[in-house]
């Protein structure tokens, strides 16, 4: 089992500047010696927190249940309170690491997806749409080619920064208050038939991110023809994570029995996309 913690910065030589976070945990399957050789998809796991705070309950949990399903997973811990592109260039450096080190992990470097919850979703969906930005050219260079990742899944995501759907918090800490910026950095607007599969699940009443961004993000996927599934469950709190035990408090609104379905969904779908292990 490969567990360690990887900093892209120093990996990629990028200058941190003020940036405290760019940190990635890896957790992989060894190569096993009694089989054949195999390469196996990878996630790489992006916690929400209004890109103020990681939030630990769609962290590590997450990626075990993608390690238990036959992912190689990652989570990155992302510089918080930083404006962009910072969080985007580490989101861009945390693919483009999977790639390189697929040797390494025994990655499938064709079926590299990221998961992200709620902000993390944005960020998710920032490297959906926004993965040759100037600024991740500049960072990676030669390996920018490496970054846009083959799906993306988004958990309750901020996608929109119109102020009529959006987290405000989230927004604003992504824009730094620039309203032109805030503008730009709206994902559903900037979809187009180069996105990634998209893959959406929310709750209809979610008091936090209206369920209104997975909506805009499903009919912006429609519209330029990207692939997409969406997932809308009737009832549930925002933050609901695995909505299990392991990420909620026995007698809490984040244990949700019927929102669970929405990993083995994602699971299902990602196989439908030939997110499998293979033999080499």
């Amino acid at each position: 089992m490969f567990y360690e913690t990887i900093d892209l910065y120093s990996y990629f030589g990028v200058p941190r500047g003020n940036a405290a976070g760019g940190e990635l945990t890896v957790y992989s399957p060894s190569p096993d010696t009694e089989l054949r050789a195999k390469r196996r998809p990878a996630v790489l796991v992006i916690p929400g927190g209004g890109y103020s705070m990681v939030s630990q309950r769609e962290d590590e949990t997450v990626a075990h249940r993608f390690l238990a399903a036959g992912f190689s997973a990652f989570c990155l811990h992302y510089t918080v309170n930083a404006a962009y592109p910072v969080p985007l260039v580490e989101g861009a450096m945390a693919l483009a690491f999977l790639r390189r080190e697929r040797e390494k992990y025994g990655i499938d470097g064709d079926k590299v997806c990221a998961l992200g919850f709620s902000a993390g979703g944005h960020l998710a969906g920032m490297l959906a749409t926004m993965y040759a930005e100037e600024p991740v050219r500049a960072a990676l260079k030669g390996d920018a080619g490496l970054v846009r990742p083959d799906a993306v899944l988004l958990s309750y995501p901020v996608l929109t920064t119109d102020p009529a759907y959006t987290h405000g918090g989230t927004a604003q800490v992504i824009s730094g208050g620039e309203e032109a910026l805030r503008r730009a950095l709206s994902v559903e607007k900037r979809v187009t038939a180069d996105c990634p599969p998209v893959f959406l699940w929310h709750t209809a009443n979610d008091g936090s991110v209206p369920v209104q961004n997975s909506l805009l993000m499903a009919e912006a996927c429609a519209g330029a023809g990207v692939p997409f599934e969406l997932h809308i469950f009737a009832d549930g709190v925002h933050g609901l994570s695995c909505a299990d035990r392991e990420t909620s408090d026995d007698g809490t609104p984040l244990y949700n029995e019927r929102a669970q379905g929405w990993l083995p969904l994602a699971l299902g779908w990602l196989r439908f996309l030939g997110f499998i292990t293979r033999t080499v």
